[in-house]
This record gives structure tokens, sequence and C-alpha cells, in this order.
């Protein structure tokens, strides 16, 4: 159903190996291949039981042609894949660099929008950077129906096109309650609908490398975390607020032009259904919106276990910058805690996701329970760094094992619900990841100005993570237990009296046969 499944087969269930290397049968004996529109000869219809296989393709989509013969064509682990690697990586750069400097755009927002008779200015002003980074997931099932239909082109370019619409309408507000709508939800629903897309095309161009692929992808936006703060700081104190948001959307005009790279190798659904029919209409909407995911027991304890650990997540990406300069003051660079967690995030993501391949089946969610357990506890350090020194220690272990969670979830995708359903699997956790990133921020400002202090805030960010971790500490076992139950169960009984019956049939038929031509010959 999704594109990924158009060229990558399920891991672990789905294509038959035998299917796969039995060759096909020949045309029977004295009689001539049919070759019609440039198919070739395949059993199974006409008197001779030949038809082309260019018209039994569309009977069998994922096969080369005859319906039971081979899988689709592996992926070509290169070519033009590199260049879609590189804008995938651009689109993960530009997206989550920007959404990851928003502490440098808080402390500014702050020093513009901001008055001393406002108590409450810090919860006001951290729901636009929450808002906006929870819209980016919150849009994820969408955005993975559209790219089912339309394919990951369209959707790519478009959602970039939108996204700076946003971004250049945030630069001429005046108050901070319209940025609720066009940096919140415009600018956020442009990087949802250019951002996943890239994720997507990775798995058509890519599957025994794609767990390194997929970490070179995803540190894109460690490079950029890494100078954009630098960047933002200059032209914030050059050319103010506003004028830094347009020259932020050069970032996301490359990305327009990037998402023309995402050259699609099999037709979208859209392409297809218009082929048959000469009009595209709509699947039904089992085929749109496939819940069918959720009925993977593995998959909804992973899709609970990732959102219960996030509450959290985005806490110190907000309200950091602000935290160290009330403790600190401007006697330190404050933008050098988002190097250091851009630097060992790009880091963590190339190691483990190289690691990753190497980690057999749903083992791999491992890694992601290692990750929530070091960033919660992370977290709750924070307060308890008094010396500058120990904060750039914390954010380099922070970094590190967050690259580790991000690098991973496709693979984990893949092994728990195959690669049919890859697509709307992600799409569909990214979605409930929106809740919790999106109110952790907020609240953690309103505990700062209530107590005046963050203290409370980061010690309670730490929890969620430590409790989601623990809940996918279940999932390898039961994903076990699955695949035990799988392989124990047995044959349908509907089945076996149809094979019994065919085989009936094929034993009467062969005895009727020397019957009729001895009484022929006498």
């Amino acid at each position: 159903m999704a594109p990924v499944s158009e060229q990558l087969e399920p891991q672990g269930a789905g294509a038959d190996p035998a299917a796969a290397s039995t060759p096909l049968p020949g045309p029977p004996a004295g009689e001539e291949p049919r070759r019609e529109n440039g198919g070739e000869w395949c059993p199974g219809s006409g008197e001779s039981g030949a038809q082309p296989r260019a018209a039994l393709a569309e009977e069998a989509p994922g096969s080369p042609g005859c319906p039971g013969s081979a899988a689709a064509p592996e992926p070509p682990e290169g070519g033009w894949g590199w260049v879609v690697m590189l804008a995938a990586m651009w689109c993960n750069g530009a997206v989550f660099g920007i959404q990851n400097s928003c502490g440098v755009l808080f402390v500014s927002m702050l020093r513009l929008f901001g008055s001393s008779d406002d108590k409450q200015l810090v919860f006001k002003t951290a729901w636009v950077s929450s808002l906006s980074m929870g819209m980016v997931f919150f849009c994820s099932p969408i955005v993975s129906i559209f790219t089912d239909l339309f394919g990951c082109r369209k959707v790519a370019v478009i959602g970039a096109a939108v996204g700076l619409v946003g971004l250049l309408s945030s630069s001429f507000v005046s108050t901070i309650e319209p940025l609720y709508f066009t940096y919140g939800i415009v600018f956020a629903c442009g990087c949802s609908f250019a951002y996943q897309p890239s994720l997507v095309i990775l798995g058509h161009y890519f599957k025994k490398r794609l767990g390194l692929v997929n970490g070179i992808v995803t540190a894109g936006s460690s490079l950029f975390t890494v100078s954009l703060p630098f960047l933002l700081r200059v032209l914030i104190d050059s050319v103010d607020l506003f004028n830094t948001l347009r020259v932020l959307c050069i970032l996301m005009f490359v990305l327009f032009l990037a998402g023309f790279t995402y050259r699609p190798l099999v037709p979208n659904t859209k392409d297809k259904e218009g082929g048959k029919k000469g009009k595209f209409k709509l699947p039904p909407a089992k085929k749109i919106c496939n819940f069918s995911v959720f009925k993977v027991l593995s998959y909804r304890i992973w899709a609970l276990g990732i959102p219960a650990a996030l509450f959290g997540y985005f806490v110190p990406y907000v309200h950091l910058m602000n935290h160290v300069k009330e403790r600190f003051g401007d006697s330190v660079p404050e933008e050098v805690l988002l190097l250091c967690l851009g630097i060992t995030s790009g880091v963590g993501r190339l190691i483990f996701g190289r690691v990753a391949d190497y980690i057999p089946g749903a083992k791999k969610i491992y890694l992601q329970v290692a990750s929530f357990f070091f960033i919660g506890l992370m977290s709750m350090m924070i307060p308890l760094c008094n010396v500058f020194g120990a904060l750039v220690a914390v954010c380099l272990f922070m970094g590190l094992f967050d690259g580790c969670f991000i690098c991973i979830m496709a693979p984990i995708a893949f092994e728990l619900v195959g690669a049919e359903d890859v697509s709307q699997a992600i799409g569909f956790l990214l979605g409930l990841m929106s809740v919790p990133m999106t109110v952790g921020p907020p609240i953690a400002g309103l505990l700062r100005d209530k107590l005046g202090t963050y203290d409370v805030a980061f010690y309670l960010a730490g929890v969620p993570p430590l409790i989601g971790g623990a809940i996918l500490c279940f999932i390898p076992w039961v994903h076990e237990r699955q695949k035990l139950k799988e392989r124990a169960k047995p044959v349908d009984r509907e089945t076996t009296e149809k094979m019994l019956e065919n085989e009936s049939t094929l034993v009467s038929d062969t005895t009727e046969k020397p019957a009729k031509e001895l009484d022929s010959g006498f």
C-alpha cells in the first residue's frame, strides 16, 4: 500500500523466498511463446495458459509481472539514491535545525514582545516554539496518506512551499499572538509535509544500507543545529528578529528545490488508478487509513512508550538558553550548549545508525531504552550544574543519546510492521508524539512563572523518559512471542478442505482419461 512497499520486501514476513527463486515455467510443448505488447509469456490464462507479463503486472502489484512470481526488484543501493540522500539530509537540517534552535529565537521573542506587567510571559512565548514542533509531528498521519496517494515528490515540494509562506509571513507580525498561527501552524505544517517524504523515499533507494543512510540523513539536523544558533545570534543582534526570519526563508526555498530530486521509481496510487481507468478515484477509506498496524501488539506498545517518554524531551531545547541566562548572566556563551547538543547528536546518529544494522530484529529497541534512560538522567542533572562546564558535559551526553533515539526510528518500524505498512506506521507514531512534545515546554514555562526558577521543571522533565524506556523493554519479548505464534499457527480448515478437494479432482481426472483412451481404441 505504502510507496515504500513497492520497493522493499517486508522484513521477517511476506515474500516467499522459494517463490522468488523458482524459475517461471515456459510455454507448453510445441507452442510458440506469445508476446503481446512487448510482454513475456506467463502461465495462467487462455487456452494454452499464456498471457503477456505486462498485462499481469497490474494484477499483481509488487511482482515483476506474473502473479506469484518473484517479489519487487531490490532497491538500487546507490546511483541517484545518493542525490536523494543529500536532499533528504538538507530537509532534516532545514526543518529541525530551525526547530532545535528555537531557544535563541525564544530569548529574542521574550525581549521583543515582553513587558514587566505580563506575569505569564514565559508560558505564552513557549507556546510558539512548542506548537511549531508539535504540529510537525501532529500532521504526520495526514502526510503519510498524501504520500501514499500522490508520491513523495509532490508532497515534499508543496510542503516546502507552504513552510516558506508561513515563515515569511511570521516576519511581518507585531505581537506574539499571530505567531501561533503563522509560525506555529502554517510554517510547521509545511515542514511536516516536506519532512516525512524524506524518510519514506530512502526506502525506495536503499535496503541493506538503510540504517547507515538514515543515520547520515538525520545527522543533517545536527549539522544545522551546530551552526544555526551562532548565525541566528549574529543576525538577531545586527538586523533584528524579523529580518532574521526572512533570511531563514532561503533555507526553505532550497528545501523547495530539493524536493524535486525525489524521483519516484514506481507509480504512486494516483498514477496507477489513473492509468487503469483514465480518471483518478480515491481508494476505499480502509486503504487510505491503514489502522491495521495497531493490530500488531508490539507496535501498540511502541506507540504508547515513545509518546510517554517525550513529555519532557523538548523542554531543554526551548528553555535551556533562558535558564543559563538567569543562572550565569551574560558571562557565558549559551549557544555553546546547542553546539554541543548538535555535534554529539550527529555523532550518535552516525554511530548508532550503523550499530543498528548489526542488531537483529526487534532487539534494536534496547538502543532506544538506553537512550531514554540517559536523556532522563541528563535532564535531571541540569539544575544541579552550578558550573558552566558541567552543563557542557551534560549536553554532550544528552545529544549523543538523542541521536541514537532518532536514527533508529525507521528501522524499528520496519521490524515491527514490515515494509508494506511502514509509511503509515511512522505517520501514526509521529502524530501521537505531537501531544507530549507540544504540552511539555509550556508546562515547564508555567512552572518557571509560578516558582521563579526552572529547577522543578527540569527535574520533572527527566521522569517521562524513564517511564517510557521501561515500557519499551517489553517489546522484544512480545515481538518474539508473536513470531512464534505465527509459525505455530495451524493451516486454516477451509484452505485444507479446498486443497483436498483439488487433489481428489486431479486424481479423478487422471483416472478417467486413460479409461476414455481405452474406449476409443476398441
